[in-house]
């Protein structure tokens, strides 16, 4: 099998220099920072729960061979792996230490959580979705066929009838985006080919929930078609990325030379795609 590589933030003058310059005006009092309000972070398989401050979090607890305990904050919560010879004040002693982080993260997490839930679609008529970065607005119209988008009112019609089901909608609402994918992915795939003098011998598309890309040392590249709802300098970003691959198949300095020649400000798309929340789909 080929090597693969995976891809993928007033000076004042004084008018008068004999005569001193007047004080600065005193700086209001800065208000005394507010602690959080006391929350519970609750793991679904807990064995354990500690009072970080005033914050109760129950966490799940895995004796392991490791010889130091780590920690993990994930999606569900706080997650513990101890050695089994160490005590549990001991683990409790280090949650301690590191509740600052811990607590961070916890939060983190949560509000992630909060992001994806607001971002769960609900298929119906008017529903608003990402596509190259800009809204468009699901219509549901029984008198078209197939899909049809108006880029004058962003209005995305699918030839379906008022009573179409939540699943109806979705399919042909995703079908549509992934041939759009498609369609741009080629497009883009051949323009930034060209700028790198590489070869792109088979592009497919990608569901992956933790890859946006990768790509073969035998010229394969694969591109999550969810990268769709993204702008144009994104999606360049993760192409770009991905066929500098076919130069250097790692993520050393000479790779990112490589992506810089073919794209010079690559920096802001990659935050973007870092922190920015996708429509969830189900």
């Amino acid at each position: 099998m080929p090597p693969v590589a995976d891809a993928l933030p007033l000076m004042q003058l004084s008018l008068f220099e004999d005569a001193p310059p007047p004080p600065p005006p005193a700086a209001p009092p800065r208000a005394a920072p507010t602690a959080p309000a006391p929350a519970e972070f609750l793991h679904p398989n807990p064995q354990r729960d500690i009072l970080l401050g005033s914050h109760r979090v129950a966490y799940a607890l895995r004796r392991s061979r490791r010889r130091s305990i780590g920690f993990v904050v994930g999606a569900e919560g706080l997650a513990v792996s101890a050695p089994r010879w160490v005590g549990i004040g001991e683990i409790e002693a280090a949650l301690r230490e590191k509740a600052a982080w811990i607590l961070t993260k916890l939060h983190e997490q949560r509000e992630r959580a909060r992001r994806l839930d607001a971002a769960r679609v609900e298929w119906r008529d008017g529903t608003p979705l990402p596509f190259l970065g800009e809204p468009v607005t699901v219509r549901l119209d029984g008198r078209i066929s197939g899909v049809q988008l108006d880029a004058d009112t962003r209005a995305l019609g699918l030839g379906l009838p008022p009573t179409a089901s939540r699943e109806q909608i979705r399919d042909a609402v995703q079908s549509w985006l992934q041939r759009q994918a498609r369609r741009i992915f080629e497009e883009r795939c051949a323009h930034f080919a060209e700028r790198l003098g590489v070869r792109v011998k088979r592009l497919s598309l990608s569901s992956a929930a933790t890859r946006w890309g990768s790509a073969s040392a035998d010229g394969a590249v694969r591109l999550n078609w969810r990268l769709v709802h993204f702008a144009l300098p994104v999606i360049d970003y993760v192409v770009a990325h991905e066929l500098a691959h076919l130069r250097e198949m790692n993520h050393s300095a000479a790779f990112w030379d490589v992506v810089r020649q073919a794209l010079p400000d690559f920096e802001s798309a990659r935050g973007t795609l870092r922190h920015e929340v996708l429509p969830v789909f189900d």
